[in-house]
């Protein structure tokens, strides 16, 4: 999944960019609103971490910016604020969730991981297809009796493609998802990740198909 961090606190934000990269997700940080706009004028996330209070204004104005432009981007708030009315605010302006600084980090992965989940339709983060059963919280792939414990990367690939079964995916798009700014990465990386994925899915009902000239989907028997 690819993040959005909003946080001028360059501390907080490093932690929380490191926490998130290790569980396998890109994530970019803006440390103010002008370059969180120029972010999401140009990029697609999967979620917003908000701070509220920035250089350049109140993170309430974002919000509200992206919700009236029909941006349906789930965004999760983190306040120093704990009064009832700040949070009810929040939340009618079009937030998912908040979290109240400071907070534990194990804390903010499981809210990210039930806003994402609410976002999605389902109750649990687990999906199984036939004999197949994907687990992404213990980054597990499971075929038959073959378990297999997925890389970072090959963990937030299929979780694409699960996302979005029979949607053709460029590679531009797929580098797009699973790589920062900051990497430098060729098309060829995701050709990689796709072969793993295709080894581990053996024996499966699910399938990745290449489209000649466009990409990649996911197909299920």
């Amino acid at each position: 999944m690819r993040f959005l961090l909003i946080e001028d606190n360059l501390g907080l934000a490093s932690a929380v960019v490191e926490r998130l990269v290790l569980d396998g997700h890109v994530v970019d940080h803006a440390a103010d609103l002008q370059s969180a706009r120029d972010f999401t004028a140009t990029t697609e996330y999967d979620l917003v971490l908000l701070d509220i209070m920035l250089p350049d204004g109140d993170g309430r104005s974002f919000l509200d910016e992206r919700r009236d432009a029909r941006d349906e981007t789930p965004v999760i708030v983190l306040t120093a604020r704990s009064e009832v009315s700040d949070r009810v605010t929040l939340l009618d302006l079009g937030a998912d969730d908040y979290l109240t600084k400071p907070f534990d980090f194990s804390e903010l992965e499981a809210r990210c991981r039930a806003v994402l989940r609410r976002r999605g339709g389902s109750p649990t983060n687990r999906k199984q297809i036939g004999n197949l059963t994907f687990d992404p919280q213990a980054a597990t792939l499971r075929v038959g009796d073959r378990t297999t414990t997925l890389r970072a990367r090959e963990l937030r690939l299929l979780e694409l493609f699960l996302g979005a079964p029979g949607q053709i995916m460029s590679k531009t798009r797929l580098v797009d998802r699973l790589f920062s700014y900051d990497e430098e990465v060729s098309e060829n990386a995701i050709e990689v990740y796709v072969g793993r994925l295709r080894k581990h899915l053996d024996g499966s009902p699910v399938s990745i198909v290449t489209v000649r000239g466009l990409g990649y989907r996911l197909s299920v028997e």
